[in-house]
């Protein structure tokens, strides 16, 4: 995921709500371009489900909405696919804004470096950390993380001059968000086994959600000099 660079802009810190935090992630990708350097960002987002386009279309999606608000999740609905994703409060999530001139030419090597990067994170944490993932899953795909359950998924979505590869990592909450996934899968009707998920936690490492944040950035950013930006100069600048 990393390009040929000595330098990458690391932002800090948590917008004030969802939409805000994915405002930030867009003006990451303006900043990456504009300067010419990749931009990572490892944060804890709001409690909230966030649901894909895919989602969007079914039958059963207002009644999977009504399924996150009555277990304490804000409903969201993200530009790009895939199917839904539940934050916590303790769920890491991250994300590389990476300036490339021919961003489809990469896809697979990006996606192939994060993966990598996301299992040696998780391994610095006593995590026994491979890829794949169990039949039934949350959000579906490809490009997992899984022990004892799917811990991470990673997404990529390229634009003319920039790639963006993002992802979450359940850090503790395994059975929380099983249980608000279990109803909303359900009236999506995507099969979903509440036994798939699961965690840093579940996995036996007693890491928290601020170590998991760390060990990613120390994963994406090895060997380069890192240029911290909050979060709010961020948004500011965007």
């Amino acid at each position: 995921m990393r390009p040929e660079t000595e330098r990458v802009r690391v932002v800090g810190g948590r917008a004030a709500d969802p939409n805000a935090d994915r405002a930030a992630v867009d003006a990451a990708l303006r900043v990456a371009v504009g300067e010419s350097t990749p931009v990572v960002r490892a944060w804890k987002p709001h409690r909230h489900v966030a649901f894909g386009r895919r989602d969007a279309r079914e039958e059963g999606y207002d009644r999977a909405r009504s399924a996150a608000e009555e277990h304490g999740y804000r409903p969201i609905e993200r530009s790009v696919g895939g199917r839904a994703v539940a934050y916590s409060g303790t769920t890491v999530a991250f994300a590389a804004a990476i300036p490339t001139p021919d961003p489809r030419s990469g896809i697979g090597a990006r996606y192939d470096a994060a993966t990598s990067g996301v299992v040696r994170a998780l391994r610095t944490l006593g995590v026994p950390a491979r890829r794949g993932e169990p039949d039934a899953a949350f959000c579906p795909g490809e490009h997992s993380v899984q022990a004892h359950g799917k811990i991470a998924g990673i997404a990529q979505r390229v634009r003319r001059d920039a790639a963006l590869v993002s992802g979450i990592v359940i850090t503790t909450d395994h059975e929380a968000i099983a249980a608000v996934l279990d109803p909303i899968y359900e009236a999506l009707g995507v099969p979903f086994d509440p036994d798939s998920v699961g965690s840093v936690a579940r996995s036996g490492s007693t890491a928290a959600p601020d170590p998991v944040v760390d060990a990613l950035l120390d994963a994406f950013c090895s060997g380069l000099k890192r240029d911290p930006i909050d979060v709010t100069s961020l948004l500011d600048d965007g």
